[in-house]
């Protein structure tokens, strides 16, 4: 079942995104969180290039995680790409994790000015995508935002096919098969998704359970050292220099994905349950949880949603929500939990409709809430998601809000169980697989 730990699987979904931008002037920045795949992205945009006859004396690559560039200065960096530069030809420049080069905008900025070249460049951080850089790179530059491995992406990378049928009803069902030929029912393997997550890695060690969880061990510690821990100490500040009080404020809000969460109430919640080291005096403050919570957003760690006013049109300030960007982090983390599924799933979903391109908040009618308003050019989407539509009760709870909404966007119940996909008011019920087995739209240039 496992392919080659070091064959180039295919993102396409980022990838076509890349080649929509290639050869234009902007600055080609690829974020997400450590083993994403921004690397591999990379690769598959060099090899994109070699097999369109862009000759290898044009493509210049260089990882900054090697130790080859240890230490390395902005102007070395300058100096070493000049010299490889291809005469008279256009260069494809191509650095990854370029944010451990200090003042590394100016050699990019540099770059873009005094040369003729294509740029791409990924990082861990989107302090890499701060004020700072945009004082250098203000409009001249695109952020193709990179996440772990969807549900189609995980069967994919595991050696999984999608094959769809008529049903004797005479609707169409799907049944997934593996590299042997045997059949799989799309709920077993999305039980597995669940419990390990889409980090690319997995598919090179298998779906093992230990394995998978040393894996995640090491994604997890890396971020959180080098890319928090770390980092504060290379932007000089003092912010963030409590490990025991980060990991903390880390298990809380993966514990609490997909509830409304104030930053008093973290505090408050750590204070009042005895979850801090007992030398610290005091709760921390709500500018201290500030400082942490910014800093695992900024690692892409965990993403925070808006709410917004369905009637006012406005967002609101209070009461967002965070989900965790893989929810095999979460589970190693917390756990294997099956009693939470209603939130899994929620989370599950609102990183489907960022990668399908939606801009994405809660919604509030009057005192009832909208899971998720997903947004983009052309449309609109609401969305409640549940763990089953099969109760009269469950039904009604999640239809009503729905119903409440005046406009004639499309809008959809997504159900982890749901005897009867039907649509019903004008609401169309779906089941969870057959959502995320959606074929994703052709990739925008967003």
């Amino acid at each position: 079942m496992l392919k080659n730990a070091n064959e180039l699987r295919p993102r396409d979904l980022y990838l076509n995104r890349l080649i929509a931008f290639q050869d234009t002037e902007p600055v080609k920045v690829i974020s997400g969180i450590r083993r994403c795949g921004k690397s591999s992205l990379l690769k598959l945009m060099a090899l994109h290039l070699r097999q369109s006859g862009i000759t290898e004396d044009q493509i210049i690559e260089m990882n900054f995680e090697s130790m080859e560039f240890c230490n390395m200065s902005a102007e070395e960096l300058y100096r070493s790409v000049k010299e490889r530069l291809p005469e008279n030809k256009r260069a494809y420049l191509f650095f990854d994790e370029i944010q451990r080069i200090d003042r590394w905008q100016d050699a990019v900025n540099s770059f873009r000015v005094d040369f003729d070249c294509d740029i791409y460049v990924t990082g861990s951080n989107a302090y890499l995508l701060s004020s700072e850089y945009a004082t250098y790179l203000a409009g001249r530059s695109v952020e193709i935002k990179m996440l772990p491995l969807s549900f189609r992406e995980f069967l994919d990378f595991h050696g999984y096919t999608v094959r769809e049928s008529k049903s004797p009803a005479g609707g169409l069902r799907k049944r997934i098969y593996d590299s042997d030929g045997e059949i799989y029912e799309p709920q077993e393997l999305l039980d597995a998704y669940l419990r390990f997550g889409g980090m690319p890695g997995i598919a090179d060690v298998g779906l093992d359970t230990d394995k998978a969880l040393t894996l995640l061990d090491g994604i997890y510690s890396t971020v959180v050292v080098r890319d928090i821990l770390e980092r504060e100490r290379r932007r000089g500040q003092r912010q963030i220099t409590d490990p025991d009080l980060l990991r903390k404020v880390i298990m809380f809000l993966a514990d609490n994905i997909g509830n409304s969460t104030s930053l008093t109430s973290i505090s408050n919640t750590l204070a009042n349950e005895k979850l801090l080291d007992a030398s610290r005096k005091g709760k921390p403050s709500v500018h201290t949880v500030q400082a942490y919570v910014g800093a695992l957003v900024e690692s892409y760690i965990f993403y925070e949603i808006k709410r917004f006013d369905i009637k006012g049109k406005e967002y609101l300030r209070t009461l967002g929500k965070y989900y965790i960007v893989d929810i095999g982090l979460r589970n190693y983390l917390l756990g294997y939990r099956d009693m939470d599924t209603g939130h899994t799933m929620e989370n599950i979903v609102y990183f489907e409709l960022l990668r399908r391109g939606y801009d994405v908040s809660i919604g509030k009618i009057d005192n009832r809430e909208v899971d998720f308003i997903a947004t983009n050019a052309s449309e609109k989407r609401y969305i409640q998601v549940t763990e089953s539509m099969n109760e009269p009760a469950t039904r009604e709870r999640e239809l009503a809000p729905l119903r409440m909404i005046r406009d004639n966007y499309e809008k959809i119940v997504i159900a982890g169980s749901c005897d009867y996909p039907i649509t019903e008011d004008g609401i169309k019920i779906m089941k969870l697989t057959d959502f995320l087995l959606e074929p994703h739209p052709h990739p925008t240039t967003r």
